[in-house]
């Protein structure tokens, strides 16, 4: 059974740079993509960056310049480099990771991750 598990959250000051980190278990395959989300109180869900598996990535405006996102495939993690954090950056974040195969999309989700910004 896939589980992927995040670290790295916490209580961060303005400013900060935390990196979190998804480690994927149960896995034998390539996920198609892996992504980071979050979601704020009272807010949806809303991606903040995603990565394929030949590497490239893409961003929520709101990270551009600020977040980076990466995978080692050969640990199966994902992470997500993040720097000078704000406020309005406070969310649980998710992980996320696709599989494509004949067809189907498998999706999984990780627990989520509190990471807070404030002084």
């Amino acid at each position: 059974q896939v589980q992927l598990v995040e670290s790295g959250g916490g209580l961060v000051q303005p400013g900060g740079s935390p990196r979190l980190s998804c480690a994927a278990s149960g896995v034998i395959f390539s996920f198609n993509i892996m992504g980071w989300y979050r979601q704020a109180p009272g807010k949806q869900r809303e991606l903040v960056a995603i990565i394929d598996s030949g590497g490239s990535t893409n961003y929520a405006d709101s990270v551009k310049g600020r977040f980076t996102i990466s995978r080692d495939s050969a640990k199966n993690t994902l992470y997500l480099q993040m720097s000078s954090l704000k406020s309005e950056d406070t969310a649980v974040y998710y992980c996320n990771a696709r599989r494509y195969s004949r067809g189907n999309v498998y999706e999984y989700w990780g627990q989520g991750t509190q990471v807070t910004v404030s002084s």
